[in-house]
């Protein structure tokens, strides 16, 4: 009994539980064969009040967010299991190694060899390096996608680290030239200090996790705290957010390739095309068959290489400005009031990573260490930002726009190179950001629908063809992101997890710890309005 209590403990604080629904499918079939114990039933009997738990529901939409959003984040965690064509769940499936030990304490003639060869496959693991992940979940249940099964504890700190920095540092690094430009040079003081929040925010998301059994994602703490109701909405928003990124990554390509073939243009039975709507169509025509692709783990792989990429392109902005002698001669404003607005979104885009958040932490060996990881990644990222906003305005003063890359000389080979980077790195992440909003909406899918390979592919081919038709009718970069930041990152990534905080944690909390709660959401809701108001504004203002 002492092996599996240690194998439990190594999942961390009441990991294993599952007392509440995730995103996989394996909790009517664990209440069906487990009575809780004594004692487990005088601890949720002395849980404290106030902490709302959803009744469980086996349908809850989405089911596919755990394991799709798991290739999405850990592009760096090594594979530990053959990836599986997820269709619907034919029988009992389990979210944890520890829930399975719990199942398998009911009387069964085979239960002690099951529990030696078990035990025997950890220690297996062990010995190579590798923490024991959980048995693969069919939670996709109509989707042909082939997905790897999510991997709990499998992640070094190190991974981690790179995991969270590949999502947070990407598009918003070419925009923060442009932000100093509208809100002057002391907006950086607001890069810091939502930078602070942040971090802080993504900590309670942690704290939300640890506070009821079987958590794992953020749809399921909206759960949680909201009910049904709440994983609804907070999921619609997430993949608002996944969506409105594929955007930009469009708008983003056609862009620096316009830049590159400024003169191309069509004119044919009337249409007219110019350059940037040409190589806007021409990047989702390159993209569309990766989305069709049913194993993404080669695009997985492909995708760390964002860290890489951002990091090249911030180092050729320095290469052109001090050794190709482009200079750093502009000195500009120290407060613009009138495009602080503006600013506050991009900022708080550059730090909205919170949706997969959850994901990282539950793929940790240490857990513990997740804060660490946290303050790493932030301070990562605001050094990065901090040097290429510095150095893109010196540069380029007011004249800087929305991506630094299209302002840097063309004839240098060091202009070329980031150009060139700007446009390759989206098209490996453009299919893995795409498909958790896919496979959301594939599991809507009538029942006849379900597993067809070709109904599909044309829903990936509608949902690829409305992100170039709304990136051609806004194609203004950095006005959408500043949108997309106030509107979309403040909820999930500052006013959502202390709300979710407050509620789980009801009665645990001190005065000074809701009190910060209340004031962050109180900053959220002001940045979120204010931003999303002038976003809206300066985009009608270009449509003119």
């Amino acid at each position: 009994m002492s092996s599996w209590t240690k194998l439990d403990e190594d999942l961390g604080p009441e990991r294993g539980d599952d007392d509440f629904l995730t995103d996989d499918e394996e909790n009517q079939a664990h209440r069906n064969n487990y009575e809780p114990s004594e004692a487990e039933t005088e601890s949720e009997v002395g849980r404290p009040e106030g902490i709302a738990i959803s009744a469980p529901n086996n349908n809850a939409w989405p089911q596919s967010y755990w394991q799709s959003i798991d290739m999405y984040t850990n592009v760096m965690t090594p594979p530990s299991l053959p990836s599986l064509t997820f269709m619907r769940s034919r029988g009992p499936s389990f979210s944890s190694l520890s829930s399975f030990v719990k199942w398998q304490q009911a009387p069964d003639d085979n239960s002690s060899q099951l529990s030696s060869k078990l035990l025997a496959s950890e220690a297996s693991l062990e010995k190579e390096g590798l923490a024991a992940s959980s048995p693969p979940t069919l939670s996709a249940k109509n989707s042909v996608c082939e997905l790897p099964p999510p991997k709990e504890h499998s992640c070094s700190f190190s991974q981690a680290v790179l995991n969270g920095i590949n999502v947070l540092c990407g598009m918003g690094l070419i925009t923060t030239p442009y932000a100093i430009k509208e809100g002057g040079w002391l907006s950086l003081i607001l890069l810091a200090l939502f930078g602070v929040i942040c971090c802080y925010t993504g900590i309670l998301l942690m704290r939300c996790l640890e506070s009821c059994p079987g958590l794992r994602t953020y749809p399921d703490i909206g759960q949680a705290a909201f009910g049904s109701t709440g994983r609804l909405i907070l999921s619609i928003i997430l993949y608002l957010e996944l969506y409105g990124a594929c955007v930009e990554f469009l708008t983003m390509m056609g862009d620096n390739l316009a830049a590159i073939f400024p003169n191309t243009h069509i004119a044919f039975a009337g249409i007219h095309l110019q350059s940037h709507e040409i190589f806007a169509i021409t990047a989702t025509l390159v993209v569309l068959p990766t989305v069709w692709l049913q194993n993404l783990s080669l695009l997985s792989y492909l995708s760390v290489g964002g860290v890489g990429a951002s990091i090249l392109v911030a180092f050729l902005l320095l290469w052109v400005g001090a050794v190709n002698q482009v200079g750093f001669h502009h000195s500009g404003s120290a407060l613009n009031l009138s495009g602080l607005s503006v600013t506050i979104g991009i900022y708080g885009f550059g730090y909205a990573g919170h949706s997969v958040f959850p994901n990282i932490y539950t793929s940790m060996r240490k857990p513990s260490q997740f804060p660490a990881v946290l303050l790493t990644c932030g301070a990562f990222c605001f050094v990065m930002y901090t040097g290429v906003a510095i150095c893109g305005y010196l540069m380029f003063g007011d004249s800087v726009r929305s991506q630094f890359t299209l302002n840097m000389p063309e004839e240098f080979v060091a202009s070329k190179i980031a150009v060139w980077t700007t446009i390759v790195n989206p098209m490996t992440k453009y299919a893995l950001t795409i498909t958790p909003v896919a496979l959301s909406l594939e599991e809507l899918f009538p029942v006849a629908w379900m597993g067809s390979h070709l109904a599909s592919i044309l829903t990936r081919t509608v949902l690829v063809l409305s992100t170039l038709v709304v990136a051609l009718s806004f194609p203004f970069f950095g006005a959408v992101m500043a949108l997309m930041g106030s509107l979309l990152a403040m909820l999930v990534a500052i006013i959502f997890p202390c709300v979710c905080y407050l509620i789980l944690l009801k009665g645990r909390l001190t005065k000074s710890q809701i009190t910060t709660c209340v004031f962050v959401i109180m900053v959220g809701v002001l940045c979120s309005i204010i931003g999303t108001y002038s976003s809206i504004t300066k985009i009608a203002e270009q449509m003119d």
